[in-house]
């Protein structure tokens, strides 16, 4: 058995055991994995203290823990302010980017499994950002 940290597209995060990494990638692609805050399908695996040395302090995971946190929230900010969020026309707004329809620029924004694939088969490059939760959030 493998645990892996798991967080939602919401930014909700939580813990998963897999028998193996293919069980994992496979029951993602099925999309039975769901998020036990907002049933979201749409998860992917985050950085585990699990990886850390045993050897390492509590207070040496927490901090790296807390570092890691503070590069998501960097990552999110330069996202957000160097991204037009497209909403949910995400996967349309980068077909027409990659067709010459609408002029090359950074975009930012929601698709489903099914866009996502589509954009894998038309060739177009993405990437998944974690959301942090609300400063204010309850996770």
């Amino acid at each position: 058995m493998i645990a892996f940290d798991l967080q939602c597209s919401n930014g909700h995060t939580f813990e998963g055991w897999f028998e193996d990494s293919q069980a994992y990638e496979e029951q993602k692609e099925k999309s039975l994995i769901a998020c036990p805050v907002c049933n979201d399908t749409s998860v992917f695996k985050i950085p585990s203290a699990f990886a850390i040395k045993s050897s390492r302090t509590a207070r040496e995971v927490s901090d790296q823990q807390a570092e890691l946190t503070d590069i998501n929230n960097k990552i999110a900010d330069f996202v957000d302010k160097n991204f037009e969020d497209v909403g949910c026309d995400f996967a349309k707004e980068a077909l027409k980017i990659h067709y010459g329809v609408s002029k090359p620029r950074n975009i930012k924004g929601n698709s489903t499994e099914e866009e996502e694939k589509t954009l894998e088969e038309e060739g177009i490059k993405f990437f998944k950002v974690p959301v942090p939760p609300p400063a204010d959030a309850d996770v």
